[in-house]
């Protein structure tokens, strides 16, 4: 993935005006950051705030005005100070109303800009496709069906068997991307402030571009990943009791990006409680989410969502929902040929001397046993074999003894014997 940003620039701010939140958020992040640290200085608060010098030093000067700072001295040409009396009775009176310590945020509205500007556009084919997956063997007809997909940059349904690579091939299709996307540490509104940018998802470009707007990072695009685990807490704002911050949720977090749902069907969330919360946002690529007392705030729903499930879509989604999924992509058991691809690539990367007559009586063990060949298949059998070679303390050996024991303690079988 290169490392370019994309149309959207965000130059450093000069003035308060440029900063697009007012200056008594900003002298409130200046409060509650020397209440914090206890003694400050300027290129400390500059450090933390994410805001240029001399704007600080023009929120310095107002402070020191209203006798809210104690200037302990001068450390080259910077000041060190601390809160007076009334600078810490008034920092805490704010901190009471919202506890946020950090980057200065940016407003809900440069956001809203922001993610739109840097909605994903990609150019693929066939060969772009083959690149980005160099690591899985993919048949034609599937990245024929999975390019105009990308492309449409819409919501994709990947349903099929277990065990066929979908969510080995959710997990890479990031590498379709080929630029960088500019998050923001924390996003604010109407004076409650939301943090964005979490390390977990968002991969920093490093180094970072100069002259650029601190508060914004600019990063890889996202890929944000959930499974059973998903919970509707995960989908709303999530508010700290202690410092009235709220937390994005995850498809905030996922804007410009990726947002993969696995194993679909299977989360603590029921599917019609997800689906019902996302019908809207799918269709119009807005969001709705709702602080605390009730104010809502629309949000950009700008990201591909990538459902993964091997149940029946039918008994998931009704008609509604799936209309609005345009590309519902079915991956099925696979051929001979990738089956021996697969096989060839898991047994030279492990080191197994696998030849033709071993690959194709694996080949006929996975039919029986299985009832059809599987991606995972080749890489879990060859694992096995692995294993019983270091227990055994013997070279490794793909014989039709090893392979049936292999096949034993691989497949299941009926205990109504």
């Amino acid at each position: 993935m290169a490392s370019e940003a994309g149309a959207f620039q965000p130059f450093k701010p000069e003035t308060l005006a440029d900063l697009d939140i007012s200056g008594t958020l900003v002298q409130d992040l200046f409060l509650r950051t020397v209440r914090e640290e206890g003694i400050s200085s300027l290129v400390s608060l500059r450090d933390r705030i994410k805001l240029p010098v001399p704007m600080l030093e023009a929120a310095f000067r107002q402070l020191r005005q209203q006798q809210l700072l104690d200037v302990k001295g001068m450390t080259g040409m910077d000041y060190s100070f601390g809160l007076s009396q009334a600078g810490k009775a008034l920092a805490a009176e704010r901190a009471a109303v919202s506890g946020y310590v950090g980057p200065a945020p940016v407003s809900l509205a440069a956001y809203d800009r922001a993610a739109r500007s840097q909605a994903a556009q990609v150019s693929l084919d066939r060969d772009k496709l083959h690149q980005a997956f160099a690591d899985l063997i993919m048949p034609d007809h599937l990245l024929d069906l999975l390019g105009p997909a990308l492309i449409s940059q819409k919501s994709i349904f990947l349903y099929g068997p277990t065990g066929n690579g979908k969510t080995s091939l959710a997990e890479r299709l990031l590498r379709i991307y080929e630029d960088a996307v500019w998050i923001p540490y924390a996003v604010e509104l109407g004076g409650y402030v939301i943090t964005l940018f979490d390390p977990v998802w968002h991969l920093a470009v490093e180094p970072q571009p100069e002259a650029m707007d601190a508060r914004w990072v600019l990063c890889h695009r996202p890929l944000v990943a959930v499974g059973g685990e998903l919970v509707s807490d995960m989908l709303e704002l999530r508010a700290d009791a202690a410092s009235g911050v709220y937390a994005a949720p995850l498809q905030m977090k996922a804007n410009n990006g990726i947002l993969v749902v696995d194993d679909f069907g299977r989360q603590v969330m029921s599917p019609r409680e997800l689906l019902n919360r996302w019908i809207v946002p799918l269709d119009r690529r807005v969001d709705y989410l709702t602080f605390h007392h009730g104010q809502k705030l629309r949000v950009p729903f700008e990201l591909v969502v990538v459902f993964a499930t091997n149940l029946d879509p039918s008994e998931l989604a009704d008609e509604a929902f799936l209309r609005r999924i345009h590309n519902k992509i079915f991956i099925g058991p696979i051929s001979d040929e990738t089956f021996y691809a697969i096989l060839g690539r898991v047994s030279a990367e492990r080191g197994l001397p696998c030849d033709s007559e071993a690959a194709s009586y694996m080949r006929k063990l996975c039919i029986e046993h299985g009832g059809n060949l599987r991606a995972c298949y080749p890489a879990d059998l060859c694992d096995i074999l692995l294993w019983r070679s270091r227990y055994q303390r013997q070279p490794v050996a793909v014989t039709r003894a090893e392979l049936d024991t292999a096949a034993e303690v691989y497949f299941t079988r009926s205990s109504k014997t």
